[in-house]
């Protein structure tokens, strides 16, 4: 079954992209190609229970099991050795993307405290847009009670527009609350 983002792309945010770059292949309309959400742990260090609630926490949210990103070099100063577990995330492709840019948009950023709209400023210059979560407790998936501490989130929407004004269009219509520049 489709998203119904899905549908809304195909049916209406494809003809306005087309309408306002005059594209001339169907191929050169950007789209989303993927979501990556990525949760740093760095009290993993001290205690490895974290990792594997923050884990879990990812995956309630994302309805996919997260990968456990380790470190590459040790440091000293952060009693870190190479190799242990410091962060999870999770790539979204198609369908489950869909599903959660739904829900992003529609449920979790209205919870945000003080929410006044999203930076529109935070383009790569490749058209992706990158932004970050304070605390996981604005999704409705994370119980208050289950959680032992409030863990930031970045999240990067990676779309295959070759600009930000192409890539910045095409989340507007995916109804994304930028804030007017």
């Amino acid at each position: 079954m489709k998203a119904r983002l899905q549908d809304k792309y195909k049916n209406e945010i494809i003809k306005v992209l087309k309408d306002k770059f005059n594209y001339q292949n169907d191929m050169q309309i950007p789209r989303l190609e993927k979501i990556v959400i990525n949760m740093g742990v760095g009290e993993a260090v001290k205690d490895s229970k974290k990792i594997e609630s923050a884990a879990s926490e990812v995956a309630a949210i994302t309805g996919q099991k997260p990968i456990i990103t380790k470190s590459k070099k040790a440091n000293a100063s952060f009693k870190l050795r190479e190799g242990m577990p410091i962060g999870v995330k999770v790539t979204l492709r198609k369908n489950k993307m869909y599903e959660f840019v739904d829900r992003f948009i529609n449920i979790a950023l209205p919870r945000v405290r003080d929410f006044r709209g999203i930076n529109p400023k935070s383009f790569d210059g490749n058209g992706n847009y990158a932004l970050g979560l304070k605390e996981q407790f604005v999704f409705p998936e994370i119980e208050y009670d289950n959680v032992d501490s409030a863990r930031g989130m970045d999240i990067i929407f990676v779309t295959s527009a070759k600009t930000d004004d192409e890539a910045k269009e095409l989340l507007k219509g995916f109804d994304f609350p930028f804030i007017a520049a």
